[in-house]
């Protein structure tokens, strides 16, 4: 694990420091060249929270990541840097899911002035770093908003066209053996929303590109627009073409990924 590797992977240029300059622009440059993806949990590859897997994974094979190895690889790239990092376990629909839903995210606490939230796990959050204060914000020309909810919780919402409307966190340390036990059941579990379709999400200077099972989704701050894909070949293009993608198997998983998508959302190609 190499600390250059990743600025390279990442395209940042500078020169590192503990500071928020440093902390915004590797935070921008991570989203803006890894992007979020399932495709391993898709293709039944096994995976864990571990720092050398996401290393491995996102840095030496150039592919993309979920939660546990996008704010694991940034969080383990901050704290080689010099910046104050802990690891807090998410729950993305807790009060939808109850106590299953401790653990299905990792997000990072940076202290710096004072705490900030670093996340480039959530997909289609925020591409900047917010202050950890109650209140609305912008980034990026997309509303977001932070909430106490009470002594121990906090909530992020997301932006409007967002997908997961938001996530819980304390600031308690997360137990790397306790996510494990969810990454493990998220990739596995029939009842996962990762093993029922593939997910892949990428910020571009201007907006998000993101696939949703067979649909190709474009975001812009208060526009989204989507297409259906028609083709595993045309899949596959777009994964390459939009996300800098090599992932030849999913050829391979094209009729279930159309059988799924039907399945769950009502949509089929003529």
């Amino acid at each position: 694990m190499d600390l250059d590797a990743y600025l390279a992977r990442i395209g940042y240029a500078g020169t590192p420091r503990p500071d928020l300059e440093t902390l915004t622009a590797i935070h921008r440059a991570h989203l803006l060249a890894i992007p979020y993806e399932n495709l391993d949990v898709q293709l039944q590859r096994p995976g864990d929270v571990s720092l050398q897997h996401a290393f491995d994974k996102l840095v030496t094979r150039r592919r993309g990541g979920w939660c546990y190895e996008m704010n694991g690889l940034l969080g383990w790239a901050l704290g080689e840097i010099g910046f104050a990092v802990t690891r807090m376990a998410g729950a993305v629909g807790r009060t939808e899911r109850g106590d299953i839903s401790h653990g299905n995210h990792l997000v990072l606490r940076v202290d710096l002035d004072r705490p900030y939230i670093a996340d480039v796990g959530f997909g289609d959050g925020t591409l900047e770093p917010v202050a950890l204060v109650a209140g609305p914000i912008t980034v990026a020309g997309y509303d977001f908003r932070l909430e106490a909810l009470d002594a121990d919780w906090w909530r992020f919402h997301n932006h409007a066209l967002g997908g997961a409307p938001y996530f819980d966190f304390t600031q308690a340390s997360a137990s790397d053996t306790a996510l494990n036990v969810t990454c493990q059941w998220l990739r596995t579990s029939p009842d996962s929303i990762f093993t029922q379709f593939p997910i892949v999400q990428r910020h571009t200077p201007d907006g998000l590109v993101i696939i949703l099972g067979r649909t190709l989704r474009r975001i812009q701050p208060g526009e989204r627009t989507q297409a259906l894909i028609g083709t595993a070949d045309e899949f596959l293009d777009i994964l390459t073409r939009e996300f800098d993608l090599d992932v030849p198997e999913m050829h391979a998983l094209w009729p279930a990924i159309c059988a799924k998508h039907e399945e769950l959302f009502g949509e089929r190609a003529d």
